[in-house]
């Protein structure tokens, strides 16, 4: 563990924890540390999928570690090549992310938490935005949030700075699953295990293809499509064929990531 971020390889699987008493606050160290956590997954074939969660039951994460900030840390500080917490705008991660949310995210935490793929909340977890609060414009959820929930509800979650419980982020579809306190971290670990097993190329493709047809109109998107060196890796990937042939033959597929 460095600047307490603590990693663990399970097998395909990356398990990222947040581990800084007492509420797990990301000062800049934690923060670049994490952006070559990232960094490295990224580039280790040997890692499909990774998690990140918080130590403890009360916090996944606060943001940014105010005792930092008024040691001297400034707001717009060097933060890592992906910007807060390694997830804000992370350069070509195509691997998927699963949050385990082990309590309060909030500040740059819910900003992490929205850099991810797949979002599990513990039941007693929530969300909030209270840089209004503070005068601290929210950049990276001011642009994120109202791309995934309904534009209104995005707005006064971002001007008011209200919580937002496990259930209404469920609700709101910015939650995949909602389980009960302390059992994020095995849904999580669940899910990741199911997509370790599936086939290498294709999870790359859809986060490319997402990423680069994000605001993209339909059309233009299946232009984009064709284009796209990880889409196209599929299209003639030896697991193509490989996983029509295990289907003919009801088997299950042997994926070489060829």
């Amino acid at each position: 563990m460095q600047d307490g971020i603590l990693t663990e390889r399970n097998g395909a699987v990356l398990e990222v924890t947040i581990d800084r008493p007492k509420a797990n606050a990301i000062d800049l160290a934690a923060s670049r540390r994490l952006n070559d956590v990232f960094t490295q997954f990224r580039d280790d074939a040997g890692l499909r999928v990774a998690i990140i969660t918080g130590a403890g039951d009360r916090f996944f994460s606060p943001g940014w570690d105010l005792k930092a900030a008024a040691g001297g840390e400034e707001s717009d500080s060097d933060w890592g090549a992906g910007g807060f917490g390694g997830l804000n705008y992370p350069r070509n991660l195509n691997k998927p992310v699963i949050a385990a949310v082990n309590g309060i995210a909030c500040g740059g935490g819910f900003e992490i938490v929205l850099g991810t793929d797949i979002i599990v909340m513990e039941e007693h977890a929530r969300f909030a935005l209270p840089e209004i609060n503070v005068a601290v414009l929210a950049d990276a959820g001011t642009i994120k949030l109202r791309r995934r929930i309904p534009y209104h509800v995005a707005v006064e979650f971002l001007m008011t700075g209200r919580w937002m419980e496990a259930a209404e982020a469920k609700h709101w579809g910015l939650a995949n699953h909602v389980v009960p306190k302390g059992q994020g971290l095995a849904k999580a670990r669940e899910i990741a295990r199911q997509l370790a097993e599936g086939p290498p190329l294709l999870f790359p493709a859809i986060k490319q293809l997402l990423r680069h047809t994000e605001m993209v109109p339909e059309h233009e998107a299946f232009e984009l499509h064709d284009s796209l060196h990880l889409v196209q890796q599929v299209v003639r990937s030896d697991d193509l064929k490989e996983g029509t042939r295990a289907f003919t033959e009801k088997r299950k597929p042997r994926w070489t990531g060829r």
